[in-house]
């Protein structure tokens, strides 16, 4: 493929010069560790490092050009191409050069404070019962064609990685993929392009603050989804009626909306809902018609995330039937309420909960599974929002019988300082609560609270297996912590 056709549509701030136009790119790379002979490399600037520093290490591996946002350095020796926007022309370039893929898939895209990684989780189950290949992207893990093929690094990878996955899922006979589309992603051009056919929106609450600043910004990232971005309008749009949010997203004339949620108004709309310690069992009214669902999901939280998931089903055109049996098969979540066993008599959840609403609804959650007591244990991540801290600390003692603070992942902040910010918002309440900045210790100490009925809330890192310090990354799994701590009370499952 030519550069002029590789970077097609693309906005450029320097012409070209007529001679490069025609020559062979054999790859793309942001990464000069991954630049080769024929690659063009994107610099972009960043936070910590800026690319433009490692533009040089990419023409000496025999990179054809340098495309960056940026104006060509002074002493610099090789092509540079000076575009716009420098992610979204990478994302512009990446679907030229794996020849539109996104255009093929059905590409679902979830956006929203909570509830993104269990809706996920939901669709591809639901696509996967209706017989297709499908792909997952999200905080957990990137999965293709039923194959898991590494962690997640990012919640939205950059588009290079994006385009690359819907290759690979084409190549083996995939159809569809879902995924969670970060505000992070959306605000910086990670999708800038990307051919959506149906855009999510869960729900927005307080979060990420330090990267948007404001609530206002925030949300504009998140509404992107909607219109276009770059690429035509999604074909249909899901959106949580009940959010206060939902009704200032902008969608396109030609887009169909479901509106779901459980008050008045939504097009999709639960009702008679039992909970119980076993799941979720109601109903679903949509257009003039009752469905029956059942899901082994925990919660009346999950009920919001099933209903965005049954809509996105229905924007494929497939039957109810197969839906309602998608959703019975996601029988669980990594680190999204999930239940550590080890015969206790009490239980003990592991859930992600890292904001205050979210930390809000897993409590109560668990307060809805029992008459006893709910503890919890949460900590706060360090160099991130400072302002959802206190808010985090009010939602855990405003809900809970007794509240156990601990470090999360500190990264280069003192521990001390985050939960005493964390603090601020306890203190508010009467609830009885602990300060105890080891986190394994944490987790002894709350379940050695608890007596027979209780529900014991590990709340903060979910599946994260690892522990960010100062000045290292530590192994660290609540759930096993969790059940070597249960073992040595004597317990076993």
């Amino acid at each position: 493929m030519t550069l002029s056709e590789v970077l097609q549509g693309v906005a450029l701030n320097s012409e070209m010069p007529p001679e490069m136009a025609t020559a062979s790119v054999r790859g793309l790379a942001y990464d000069s560790r991954k630049a080769a002979v024929g690659f063009l490399f994107f610099a972009f600037p960043g936070a910590n490092v800026d690319g433009s520093q490692f533009a040089a290490q990419a023409i000496a591996k025999g990179a054809l050009a340098v495309v960056s946002e940026l104006p060509r350095p002074v002493d610099f020796e090789g092509n540079w191409i000076q575009v716009v926007h420098g992610r979204q022309a990478l994302s512009l370039a990446a679907g030229n050069f794996y020849g539109h893929p996104d255009r093929r898939l059905g590409i679902t895209g979830i956006t929203g404070t909570n509830g993104k990684t269990t809706t996920s989780y939901l669709v591809d189950s639901i696509l996967r019962e209706a017989g297709y290949i499908t792909g997952l992207v999200g905080t957990i893990e990137y999965r293709l064609a039923g194959k898991v093929l590494r962690a997640a690094a990012n919640t939205t990878p950059e588009s290079l990685e994006l385009f690359q996955l819907f290759s690979l899922l084409e190549a083996d006979g995939g159809t569809h993929a879902t995924m969670e589309t970060s505000s992070h992603a959306l605000a910086l051009g990670r999708v800038y392009g990307i051919q959506f056919h149906t855009a999510v929106f869960t729900n927005l609450t307080v979060d990420h603050l330090d990267f948007h600043h404001t609530m206002e910004a925030y949300f504009a990232a998140k509404a992107l989804l909607f219109t276009g971005n770059g690429a035509v309008a999604p074909r249909f749009a899901v959106i949580n009626h009940d959010d206060p949010h939902a009704k200032q997203i902008e969608t396109n004339a030609g887009t169909e909306v479901f509106w779901y949620g459980l008050e008045e108004g939504s097009t999709t709309r639960a009702q008679k809902i039992v909970s119980t310690f076993e799941g979720l069992q109601f109903e679903i009214q949509h257009k003039g018609s009752t469905y029956p669902v059942a899901s082994p999901l925990v919660g009346e939280i999950n009920v919001y995330n099933i209903l965005a998931a049954w809509s996105t089903g229905m924007s494929y055109s497939i039957q109810p039937a197969v839906i309602a049996r998608g959703i019975a098969k996601c029988a669980a979540v990594p680190g999204r309420f999930e239940r550590v066993q080890e015969g206790q008599p009490f239980l003990v959840i592991v859930d992600y909960a890292h904001t205050g609403d979210a930390l809000k609804n897993a409590i109560r959650t668990a307060r809805s599974l029992t008459k006893q007591r709910v503890i919890t244990m949460f900590g706060c991540g360090g160099d991130r929002d400072r302002s959802k801290r206190p808010l985090m600390g009010m939602a855990a003692a405003s809900k809970s019988d007794f509240v156990v603070l601990t470090s999360d992942n500190p990264r280069s902040e003192d521990p001390l300082d985050i939960m005493n910010d964390a603090l601020v918002g306890i203190r508010r309440s009467d609830t009885p609560h602990i300060v105890e900045p080891d986190r394994e210790r944490a987790i002894r100490r709350a379940i050695e609270q608890a007596g027979p009925g209780d529900v014991v809330l590990l709340a903060g890192k979910g599946h994260e297996t690892y522990q960010v310090l100062k000045d290292k990354v530590v192994d660290f799994d609540d759930r096993e912590v969790a059940r070597r701590v249960l073992r040595g009370f004597g317990y076993s499952a």
